[in-house]
């Protein structure tokens, strides 16, 4: 969901550089010589003077032709929930264990959620100890071929399942972990697809973290 641009012009507080611009939202970052990053106020009054792309203390990024105007709109637009999780018009969504009504009304809006046992491209599931996975392998045999899992636990310290509990049941069941984001702000979500030739491993050390995962934003 993010931008990158190469041979990017930078004039920053620190001086004058080409370097690597990058829009990971919700940071402006920029690689060269000199470097820096840019997220809230200094993006508030983010503006476009010909091909620079200008930042509220002045800073500015000078870009091909033509693209600073869709660097503004992308920042200034940035992915919602459902764009960050990959939920898109069309697609089938099961969603199992989750009582998480802002979500489902928000799903509601694009792919509303329905009851399916094949052909799954999205599949949301709550978890709250290890004893609700043991449907997964029912639950991901339905998926389709480029179907993928979002397991969804509550974060933070008196989080009842660990993130390494999380990531060993799962690889135990031939999942491969692929992407974190915040679901929101009790919650967070673990992309799982399935292992090619769906071999079960046993999961890879883990360094224990009572913070949980660290959401992508």
């Amino acid at each position: 969901m993010g931008k990158e641009a190469r041979g990017v012009w930078g004039q920053l507080s620190d001086g004058e550089s080409d370097g690597k611009l990058l829009w990971e939202p919700p940071k402006l970052i920029f690689r060269g010589a000199v470097r820096g990053i840019y997220q809230g106020h200094a993006l508030r009054d983010l503006r476009v003077e010909g091909d620079d792309l200008v930042l509220t203390d002045g800073t500015r990024f000078t870009l091909e032709p033509g693209q600073a105007g869709k660097w503004l709109h992308a920042i200034q637009n940035p992915p919602g929930r459902l764009d960050k999780l990959g939920v898109k018009a069309g697609q089938t969504v099961v969603v199992e264990g989750i009582d998480d009504a802002e979500f489902l009304d928000e799903l509601s809006t694009r792919a509303p959620p329905v009851e399916a046992y094949e052909d799954i491209d999205l599949l949301f599931l709550g978890v709250e100890d290890l004893a609700d996975f043991d449907q997964m392998e029912d639950l991901v045999g339905g998926l389709a071929a480029k179907g993928a899992i979002w397991i969804v636990a509550k974060k933070g310290k008196g989080a009842p399942l660990k993130d390494v509990e999380i990531l060993a049941a799962a690889r135990e069941r031939g999942l491969v972990d692929t992407k974190v984001c915040a679901f929101s702000k009790t919650h967070t979500a673990l992309r799982f697809v399935r292992r090619k030739g769906g071999a079960a491993v046993k999961a890879a050390p883990v360094e224990d973290d009572d913070a949980g995962f660290d959401d992508e934003d």
